[in-house]
């Protein structure tokens, strides 16, 4: 087993490795990265981190086909279309995210983006900088106006125990700054971030001793994140490209 402090220059090396432009164009957040409007890349960035589970070329093949049903304007698609615009979205199919999902998701970030002046607010009101509060505040309010149905399965319930990957990915990106992420939310520090848990980066966890819990729950992500937090505690989250990389391109 490594020391501290040889962990922390094993995966800073591997931060440096991964967290680098080339990684974009094979992730999900390559289809955010194609909008230069703050609002763009919050809409597509949510749509990107939301589906992003899966091969990742199908994941890539299914965003582009949404954004074009968008008209590669998602902030303007969310906020103008009309009953009859969203009827092309019941068309749309990603595994088990399907065209009354979407038409779900895009009426409810109308909503929210309505009533709280952006993506970020809708966040952010009332978390003190919680990140975890955060999430649970804003998966009220996303679906605050009904009961969501099928679409409730593809927004994390982390006060029910859940990790939130995808959320947590999707906060990464708008929170930190950097040759992959955005960086464009101030209303969360990156000290706050929690890490983006998945069977990939919980496995390679545990080997390198960073994780005991065997589930991949919030248990397990208050617990791999802290650990994070004792390597760097002004921006643990920036190890997710280390720990991501060691998994799926190294088979570590």
């Amino acid at each position: 087993m490594m020391s501290v402090d040889e962990l922390r220059e094993f995966l800073e090396f591997k931060t440096t490795q991964y967290n680098v432009p080339e990684f974009i164009e094979t992730d999900p957040v390559s289809i955010p990265r194609q909008f230069t409007q703050r609002e763009d890349i919050e809409i597509a960035g949510f749509f990107a981190a939301t589906m992003a589970w899966g091969n990742r070329p199908a994941i890539l093949k299914a965003l582009h086909q949404l954004m074009l049903m968008m008209d590669n304007a998602p902030s303007e698609f969310i906020l103008l279309s009309s009953e009859s615009d969203l009827q092309r979205l019941h068309k749309f199919v990603y595994r088990t995210f399907n065209g009354l999902d979407a038409v779900c998701f895009v009426r409810s970030l109308k909503q929210v983006c309505n009533e709280y002046g952006s993506l970020e607010n809708a966040f952010a009101l009332d978390s003190g900088g919680d990140v975890k509060k955060a999430m649970v505040l804003f998966r009220q309010r996303f679906f605050a106006h009904g009961d969501p149905g099928h679409a409730g399965k593809h927004l994390a319930d982390v006060a029910s125990g859940s990790a939130g990957k995808r959320l947590n990915m999707f906060l990464r990106w708008m929170v930190r700054k950097g040759p992959v992420d955005f960086g464009i939310w101030n209303a969360f520090s990156t000290a706050s971030l929690y890490l983006p848990l998945d069977l990939h980066t919980g496995n390679v966890s545990r080997k390198l001793g960073l994780l005991t819990r065997k589930q991949n729950d919030w248990k397990a992500v208050d617990e791999v994140t802290a650990n994070l937090r004792l390597l760097d505690p002004l921006d643990p989250v920036k190890y997710d490209f280390a720990l991501f990389g060691l998994g799926i391109y190294e088979k570590f």
